[in-house]
């Protein structure tokens, strides 16, 4: 009677044994199996691009690949170079071309854009895109950061390489902090508002935050280094 409950806990045993042995193989294969990947869509609007790809054609030395403005009536996604203008440092593309004549100094301009900086771990800072609100001001009355003024405008004198924008054309520049908001710094007591500096600004009472990124950035007396602007533009016409 011993021999035999001895023989049967020992044919358990190996039983229990090979059960295990099964499961943990089960396991092990289900480890080597690869993790789906994500697919991403590939036509996104520039104005609403994500900030992994707004910092990727900030920092390409001469050209990045952008994606064509679907809300811009834009056939295909297309490479744009970055040109740069030797005497400005300003980079700037068209990822659409407006039509019509240029506007001139003293003219009312009316645009839509997307900010974003070359730095810190949400580059994504402000845009007008789907909130009805355009950014207004005049040319050349100085309410204006002169990157997107000479954006806008285009360059002249010696330095002619940059073209004027026409209405309905969509432009992506990188603005250095020279023709940025370093002028801001140098003020005595800055308000850091928009309408009491120069623009634009984030509206300071909305919730997403905006404004507070482009504070820790452009108007931060702690933080006297400004990083490039990345700005996607869409140039109106009269409205």
């Amino acid at each position: 009677y011993i021999i035999s409950s001895l023989m049967y806990i020992h044919v358990t045993m190996k039983a229990l044994i090979v059960v295990a042995a099964v499961v943990l193989l089960g396991c092990a294969s289900a480890l080597q199996q690869p993790a789906a990947t994500n697919q991403f869509p590939t036509r996104r609007s520039i104005l609403s691009l994500p900030p992994k790809a707004v910092i990727a054609a900030a920092t390409g030395a001469s050209s990045a690949t952008i994606i064509s403005p679907s809300t811009a009536n834009a056939a295909k996604p297309n490479g744009l170079i970055l040109d740069k203008s030797s005497e400005s440092g300003l980079k700037w593309a068209d990822a659409k071309q407006g039509t019509g004549q240029p506007l001139k100094p003293g003219m009312l301009a009316s645009i839509d854009y997307s900010m974003a900086s070359t730095v810190g771990r949400q580059p994504q800072i402000y845009t007008t895109k789907d909130k009805g609100v355009p950014y207004r001001w005049t040319l050349g009355d100085g309410s204006t950061i002169a990157g997107i003024e000479l954006a806008i405008l285009g360059s002249t004198g010696n330095d002619n390489s940059i073209p004027p924008m026409l209405p309905g054309g969509i432009r992506r520049v990188i603005i250095p902090a020279n023709l940025g908001y370093q002028s801001i710094l140098n003020e005595k007591d800055p308000k850091c508002i928009e309408g009491k500096d120069i623009g634009p600004i984030p509206p300071k009472n909305n919730s997403d935050g905006g404004y507070q990124r482009w504070y820790q950035f452009y108007c931060n007396p702690r933080i006297p280094y400004q990083p490039d602007i990345v700005l996607d533009i869409k140039l109106y016409g009269k409205r």
